[in-house]
């Protein structure tokens, strides 16, 4: 019975994990945006995305990711031989990556509320698909285990950067356009006003 209640929580902090660590770096996109604003919309801004940041490292993404490593402790006390299965240990090389994610994002919330953090919204967009990735790879090697379709899988993750890389690219275009059609809509109306 110990090992469903392991489970139930292990999948349970995975998904407020997940939710925390995708919404984390969205937030990390608006900040970096804001500071193109102009005052007082920057500072106010600003303030209000490290509070979120904060908040949602702190009080969701955090505990999620404790949540989702205790249980899996516990999964793993329950049925000790599964240390013994390579799948176990590719699952768990792709989990102290995303930890390591999480940590970096902490480090770069801290740059952003210092004003030192360089990245651009576009940079953080293509930051934010990076856990997709290690979702993807981190659920089919649990479904599969030993039986993961190795060239399959290749070629899904393969196809998922593309898609990716395609998507951030189309946006940033469709984003450059939007910002010219309003330029190109605001002269008009200096040229009458002048």
């Amino acid at each position: 019975m110990a090992y469903y209640w392991f489970k139930a929580f292990h999948l349970i902090g995975v998904v407020v994990w997940f939710a925390g660590l995708f919404y984390l770096v969205r937030l990390f996109v608006y900040h970096a945006e804001a500071e193109q604003e102009s005052e007082p919309a920057r500072s106010i801004l600003t303030k209000q995305y490290e509070l979120m940041e904060k908040r949602l490292y702190g009080i969701i993404t955090t505990p999620g990711m404790i949540v989702t490593v205790v249980m899996a402790i516990g999964l793993i006390s329950t049925e000790p031989e599964i240390l013994k299965s390579t799948w176990l240990h590719i699952k768990l090389t792709f989990v102290l990556l995303l930890i390591g994610y999480h940590f970096f994002c902490k480090r770069i919330m801290k740059q952003l509320a210092a004003g030192e953090c360089q990245w651009s919204g576009q940079q953080f967009r293509a930051l934010n698909e990076a856990p997709t990735i290690l979702l993807v790879l981190i659920v089919l090697l649990a479904v599969f285990k030993n039986n993961l379709p190795l060239d399959l899988t290749t070629w899904l993750i393969a196809g998922l950067v593309l898609a990716m890389v395609a998507s951030i690219q189309l946006y940033a275009k469709k984003r450059r356009q939007d910002k010219e059609k309003l330029a190109q809509a605001e002269q008009p109306e200096v040229a009458l006003k002048g």
